[in-house]
């Protein structure tokens, strides 16, 4: 894996974009005090997930954002991206279900971090946002830790020094990538104490249920002592139940056949008595019809006497014109002309009416004709008696129109006569029949009292069969109250009578057997409720789910004190891994640490060993064995001796001294562990020239083994890089990158 290039955008004093490629083995970066190299190597440290402010020189995320000049105006946000060579698939991520981790199929793998005025972060991979767990797990896999140990900044050299031996310790694991033992070991503990603290709500939750799983198991005691109480109710439903149903139903159907045989009775009873009573309907009818009948007889007689009064006027009138016409046969022709005109108008307002007279069957409507033809005959006969001079022409007209009055009043006074014939007769019929019918009526009265009688006795019988399907009801709504109240003893059992056989001989026994049999049955339940036994079924699923709880819990407990105890073994199996991993790098480092430390100070010895802590002393008397968790509580001590001194502490080293010590060391743990990239800030600073030269050396040789980004003011070290970055400051008051290549800048000097 190769680190590729840095972009940093905003990011203090960077506040255009700039780029550093890092295309050579040692990447050195220049500059005058203040120019900003610093920043470049934070914004490494900020862009790999640094979470303190404090190793970033700020107290906020808005203080790493650039804050403007007299010609630029301040950023809205600092971001800084670090792209690296995945053409070998070294980077790869843990999957969630915590299995094998997934290879990153990309030739480049970008990081970008982004920081805005309100603190908020944004950090992507490859240009989607991630978190920063996912950052951090994906640096992890190519041995890039959290503790910084890639990264030296100018100060921080003899850090390693100044550590306790125990943060020393935590230094040296992730430098040699045994962080992930820690990291298991952490949560196996945590997860030991999760364990512990599950067995203990679980052992709290069983001493809980255990009081009430022994009130529930005395309670299911009781009800078994009941259950043959129950099994003989039980029985006893069976019987009385099915027994009572067959007895409901038969006498049910018993009540509907006289039921249905009564009300058949009572229909044929109403049907006599009301054929007898249209009996006499039948004469009143008949007596009614007789008196229409004489009414209209007497009016056709009063028409037929006055049409024949009109007749007999009529008859005289003619014969007084026959004489007025033989008179006038002797008189001259002159005076012979009578009024032809009147006659003729006469005579056929007469027909006229004679014609609407037949056309008439009302009597009043006929004698109103009539008196309209008189009154025109009368007035006629009144002007007839006046002097007249008329032709003898109309006098015959006029006669002759009196002789065809005459014919057709002849005519109607035979057809009432006819008519009134035809109603005396119907009416003589209607006389006879109606004696006839009274006689019937007679016997009809007397049947219809018998009817009504045994009508009065069939609702009475009826009235007593509706009484017996009353109480038939009521049995039957007894036996679902009983079913009901059963189901509360024997549960849904009880509706089993529904199978039961019984022989028909046995469903006519007495009612007094039945009678026992529900004594005996109140009996028993009298018994389960003094018990209390009644909701056994509640009280025995009650008692199941808690002692399955109860078992449960047992059975959880055990599982977990068996998986307490597999943690516990995996925790020393892990610590063992780790302290035998870290005895074999420390030996490694060792090894490197006493060539590092004797080139750099021409001879001398140097080690890193084990302490541990210190014994402790309980009631004056001394612990002679420790803990076994205890035993990786313990940390790194470094023994130095320098050629041609005594020296032999830390504390005694002069500061030269001390960053020679530090960079051996830190050389000397990036050897045995080399991470991708190593950043070197200014740890040179305090070295002379022949120290400068040896450092130089120590550069080469380790970049062979990690990419190396060295921040300096040292020519020496200078002349080691391939690339050289210079910062200065600009007129804008803003941080700029020069790149040189020493190979391409030979060529041209060439």
């Amino acid at each position: 894996m190769q680190l590729k290039r840095l972009e940093i955008i905003g990011f203090k004093s960077f506040a255009k974009k700039s780029e550093l490629l890092f295309t050579s083995p040692v990447t050195a970066v220049v500059g005058p005090n203040g120019s900003g190299k610093s920043n470049v190597v934070e914004s490494i440290r900020f862009v790999l997930g640094e979470q303190s402010m404090k190793s970033l020189r700020g107290k906020l995320g808005a203080d790493l954002i650039f804050k403007g000049s007299k010609t630029l105006p301040k950023q809205s946000r600092a971001g800084v991206t670090i792209v690296f060579d995945n053409t070998k698939r070294v980077f790869s991520m843990p999957t969630s279900a915590g299995g094998d981790a997934t290879k990153l199929d990309f030739d480049e793998v970008s990081i970008s971090r982004e920081v805005y005025p309100d603190g908020v972060n944004r950090y992507l991979i490859n240009g989607s946002e991630v978190r920063l767990k996912d950052v951090l797990e994906l640096l992890a896999s190519v041995n890039i830790g959290a503790s910084g140990h890639h990264i030296i900044s100018q100060g921080e050299a003899d850090r390693i020094l100044n550590a306790s031996a125990k943060d020393r310790r935590a230094m040296i694991e992730d430098a040699l990538g045994l962080k992930v033992y820690q990291y298991r070991i952490r949560e196996s503990e945590r997860k030991l104490g999760k364990t512990e603290e599950n067995i203990k709500e679980a052992e709290s939750a069983r001493r809980e249920i255990l009081p009430h799983l022994t009130f529930l198991k005395k309670q299911v005691e009781k009800y078994e002592k009941a259950e043959s109480m129950r099994q003989e109710l039980r029985g006893l439903y069976t019987e009385y139940l099915k027994k009572e149903e067959l007895y409901i139903s038969d006498e049910r159907q018993k009540i509907e056949t006289e039921k249905a045989e009564l009300l058949a009775k009572l229909d044929t009873i109403r049907a006599s008595v009301e054929e007898q009573t249209e009996i006499v309907r039948e004469r009143s009818a008949s007596e009614r019809a007789l008196a229409e009948t004489e009414e209209k007889a007497r009016a056709i007689g009063a028409l037929k006497d006055e049409v024949s009064r009109k007749l007999g006027r009529i008859e005289g009138m003619i014969e007084l014109e026959e004489k007025r016409a033989r008179r006038k046969e002797e008189m001259p022709t002159e005076n012979r002309m009578i009024r032809s005109a009147e006659v003729d108008a006469l005579l056929a307002s007469v027909a006229s009416a004679i014609d609407e007279l037949s056309s008439k069957a009302d009597i009043e409507e006929i004698r109103g004709i009539a008196v309209r033809i008189r009154t025109m005959i009368a007035t006629f006969v009144d002007k007839k008696a006046q002097p007249e001079t008329v032709t003898d022409a109309g006098n015959a007209a006029e006669l002759l129109a009196m002789r065809e009055t005459h014919a057709g009043l002849l005519g109607e006074v035979e057809k009432l006569v006819l008519e009134e014939t035809a109603l005396r007769e119907k009416s003589d019929s209607l006389k006879v029949a109606i004696v006839e019918e009274k006689a019937l009526e007679r016997q009809a009265d007397q049947v219809r009292f018998e009817r009504i009688l045994a009508r009065k006795e069939v609702e009475n019988a009826l009235a007593l069969t509706e009484a017996k399907e009353d109480s038939n009801k009521r049995l039957y709504d007894q036996l679902i109250e009983e079913i009901q109240e059963g189901e509360g003893f024997i549960g849904r059992e009880i509706l089993a009578y529904k199978e039961f056989s019984i022989p028909h001989a046995d469903i006519t026994e007495s009612r007094q057997m039945q009678e026992d049999r529900k004594r005996a049955i109140e009996r028993i339940k009298i018994k389960l409720e003094d018990i209390g036994a009644g909701g056994g079924d509640d009280i025995i699923k009650e008692y199941t789910e808690v002692k399955e709880r109860s078992e449960f819990l047992a059975k959880e407990i055990d599982d977990l004190k068996q998986s307490l105890a597999s943690l516990e073994s995996l925790i020393r199996d892990l610590k063992e891994h780790l302290d035998a991993e870290f005895r074999q790098g420390l030996e490694r480092i060792n090894t490197q640490f006493e060539n590092f430390f004797a080139l750099m100070f021409g001879g001398g010895q140097a080690s890193l060993a084990v302490v541990l802590p210190k014994k402790r002393v309980v009631d004056d008397e001394e612990i002679t064995e420790m803990p076994e968790e205890e035993e990786f509580e313990s940390g790194i001590a470094i023994h130095i001796s320098l050629p041609h001194k005594k020296v032999k502490e830390l504390t005694m080293l002069s500061g030269g001294e001390r960053s020679l010590t530090s960079i051996a060391l830190l050389f000397a743990i990036s050897q045995v562990n080399p991470p991708p990239f190593l950043v070197l800030d200014e740890t040179d600073a305090a070295l002379d020239e022949a120290n400068s030269r040896k450092y130089g050396d120590m550069l080469e040789n380790l970049s062979k083994y990690s990419q190396l980004i060295v921040i300096t003011h040292n020519r020496e070290t200078m002349s080691r890089a391939n690339v050289l970055y210079g910062v200065t400051v600009g007129a804008d008051g803003a941080s700029k990158l020069l790149s040189i290549k020493f190979d391409e800048a030979a060529t041209i000097a060439k």
